[in-house]
């Protein structure tokens, strides 16, 4: 990112930020506090000419996942559920948004939210 002149912020969320998800508990709060910062630092780093995006990447077995009572469980009901079997990540395999995201490609995509999580976010019960 580039301080004055403009660039980039990404940064990663979950739909348990959105959304109530058995057993992430406290961490939903956390990306929900996230979302809203990414909408809020978007609109205040505008004018600065720096976008400000979220990736939702779905379930990623990080170290910080192995704290989550139930992961297990929520990657395979992602699995059973999204509209590709390919849904869980860890962070080697884990998604990466289109290089236009951080481009000149979306010099107007601020604000918002990509979800990369295999169509898991549009899945009803």
């Amino acid at each position: 990112m580039e301080a004055a002149g403009g660039g980039s912020i990404l940064t990663m969320t979950y739909l348990g930020g959105e959304r109530a998800v058995p057993h992430y508990n406290v961490m939903g709060v956390a990306k929900a506090t996230l979302d809203s910062s990414v909408k809020y630092l978007a609109w205040d780093l505008g004018a600065k000419n720096i976008r400000v995006n979220a990736v939702s990447a779905g379930p990623v077995r990080t170290l910080a996942a192995r704290s989550i009572a139930g992961f297990p469980t929520m990657e395979s009901i992602v699995e059973e559920r999204s509209h590709r079997s390919t849904a869980t990540s860890t962070p080697k395999t884990s998604p990466e948004p289109p290089p236009t995201l951080l481009g000149d490609g979306a010099k107007k995509v601020t604000g918002t939210t990509l979800y990369v999580d295999s169509g898991y976010h549009a899945m009803g019960m």
